[in-house]
């Protein structure tokens, strides 16, 4: 009897991933050979800047000819007022290549820098899926941080009220090329390397377990991405200057990435993005203080694919002959690596109310895209549990 064959899908990336540490000291050579432009914007925020981190890029840029102009107002779950201002200054110096340099939030604003810079599209119109018309301006991206992997995502996320965000989703915002360029995360802090390489580690366990557009493509990227991060985290945070430690975290990250930009993710995520809202608690860390709970209440679905994730992950299988202890050794690993990585594991311990959990889980119910993803379908009652059990 003929078996069946593989289900459609689709896979789509960015068109291009160069790799090299100390990279950004040699961006305008590399930048020059792949573009005719020259009249480049950087997207980043001011702590970068003051820094120093882009001076090396700043010289390499204008020794080979490029224009540069700076925009380093960008801000964490950027509002919609930061990304016009973005633009107006990309449109007053008529440039013709946009580069974001910086974490998620700096990347995002980038994406629809490139887009909006030469288009009379108004923002409004492009909030969903497949909304943006036409082409964008060249962009690049050159992450600071492992783990949003925004640099090879097509999603951007705006804060469009109080606490409330919404997304753009288009093929456009697939950046032309991403330079990862490890040395750029070396300084930091293992709070933040914590925070921000487990949510790098959320993206792959969710790309695994999506309920629709998991796919063959998706899943090598997913497993390869967790054996990475796993076997990285732990070091990368004790000892930021390690390189084969913060390389492998920065390709897992972007690895990912990819992976979830085609599978996208699920509940951890819907219940994070209400933790960002109402507190501001960095993405990567609202997904920390979530992934627990998740990963158990997914467990009734989802234990067939932890158990494959088990080996990737590096937890200790000895003796367990069965998919469930397979699973569960996975799910115990994960809670080795949060607890040994120093990031802060309760919700209170964020600064998070207990008498905000109610108004929280209703907010996360508006995440419909997330959730009919997730394995297992989340009601508000079951959210409202899941923030309990992480409180």
């Amino acid at each position: 009897m003929t078996q069946p064959g593989l289900k459609p899908f689709s896979f789509n990336t960015v068109g291009g991933i160069w790799l090299e540490w100390g990279a950004a000291a040699r961006l305008g050579e590399l930048l020059a050979g792949w573009f005719a432009a020259r009249d480049l914007l950087i997207v980043t925020d001011k702590g970068l800047h003051n820094a120093g981190v882009l001076d090396p890029a700043l010289q390499s840029l204008t020794a080979s000819g490029f224009r540069v102009t700076v925009f380093d107002d960008v801000v964490a779950d950027p509002p919609e007022a930061v990304l016009l201002d973005c633009v107006a200054r990309a449109r007053a110096a008529d440039v013709d290549i946009v580069l974001g340099l910086g974490g998620g939030s700096s990347m995002d604003v980038a994406k629809l820098a490139a887009v909006l810079a030469g288009s009379d599209q108004p923002l409004a119109e492009l909030y969903g899926i497949g909304k943006v018309r036409g082409a964008r301006l060249p962009l690049v991206q050159i992450p600071t941080t492992a783990g949003t992997g925004s640099e090879v995502t097509n999603i951007t996320i705006l804060t469009t009220g109080e606490t409330t965000k919404m997304g753009v989703v288009a093929d456009q915002l697939y950046a032309d090329r991403v330079v990862l360029d490890a040395e750029l995360t070396t300084g930091l802090p293992p709070v933040h390397t914590a925070a921000t390489g487990i949510d790098a580690m959320v993206h792959a366990i969710e790309a695994y377990t999506g309920a629709h557009k998991k796919n063959p493509l998706s899943d090598a990227l997913a497993r390869e991405a967790l054996r990475l991060l796993s076997a990285n985290l732990v070091e990368a945070c004790r000892n930021g200057k390690d390189r084969a430690a913060r390389e492998a975290m920065l390709l897992g990250a972007t690895l990912a990435g990819q992976a979830f930009a085609n599978s996208p993710v699920g509940a951890v995520h819907a219940l994070a993005y209400p933790l960002g809202g109402r507190y501001h608690i960095p993405h990567g860390l609202s997904n920390a203080l979530m992934l627990g709970p998740v990963l158990r209440f997914n467990m009734r679905a989802a234990a067939p694919l932890y158990a494959e994730l088990a080996e990737p992950a590096g937890a200790d299988t000895t003796g367990a002959n069965s998919e469930e202890a397979r699973a569960a050794a996975f799910c115990n690993r994960m809670t080795e690596l949060m607890d040994a990585s120093g990031a802060p594991r309760r919700l209170r311990d964020a600064g998070v109310a207990e008498d905000m959990l109610a108004t929280m889980a209703a907010d996360a119910m508006l995440q419909t895209r997330l959730l009919g993803n997730n394995p297992v379908e989340v009601t508000e009652a079951d959210a409202l549990a899941l923030y309990r059990e992480a409180f």
